[in-house]
């Protein structure tokens, strides 16, 4: 196994932005890969290399996100939740202005989770496929479908709309 800090050295910015994609905070970003890190010093002879060591990393970040969005919002609703996440950190990236952002990522919000995953990571990430398939321990060439099959669901999905 490598030493902790060679590891740190190599993945923390994977880890990172992994978890900035989900929280879209900097600090609380920061924080989780702190706290990714010395879980994973703490779990290391649990890590059987069965998978990639950022797909590891990755999932001890995501379940320490989930854990303190559970303590944060016990009695808040999580369409509250989500509004206000959506509202308090749109998307730079797209061009468009706050109402297309936001309907955008209610779009996003209703496919299925692995899309939905990949979806996040390439726009709000800026990851690329073989970033995101390190993550979700899949291939490059999957994210890059699974990512164009979102996009043409919410396109056909907008069609939908309008044609209505």
């Amino acid at each position: 196994m490598q030493d902790i800090e060679e590891i740190y050295r190599q993945y923390s910015k994977v880890v990172y932005k992994y978890i900035f994609c989900l929280t879209q905070n900097e600090e609380l970003s920061k924080e989780i890969v702190q706290e990714t890190f010395l879980v994973a010093v703490k779990n290391i002879k649990q890590f059987r290399g069965k998978s990639k060591i950022t797909t590891w990393l990755c999932q001890i970040a995501k379940y320490i996100w989930y854990q303190s969005n559970r303590k944060k919002y016990r009695e808040v609703p999580l369409e509250e939740i989500e509004n206000s996440i959506l509202i308090e950190n749109p998307m730079e990236d797209i061009i468009c202005d706050n109402e297309e952002k936001m309907m955008l990522l209610k779009e996003i919000q209703k496919l299925d989770e692995e899309t939905r995953n990949v979806m996040y990571l390439r726009i709000l990430g800026n990851l690329e496929y073989n970033e995101i398939a390190d993550i979700v321990n899949k291939t490059p060439n999957w994210a890059r479908v699974t990512f164009f099959r979102g996009k043409e669901k919410i396109k056909e999905e907008k069609r939908n709309e309008k044609g209505m």
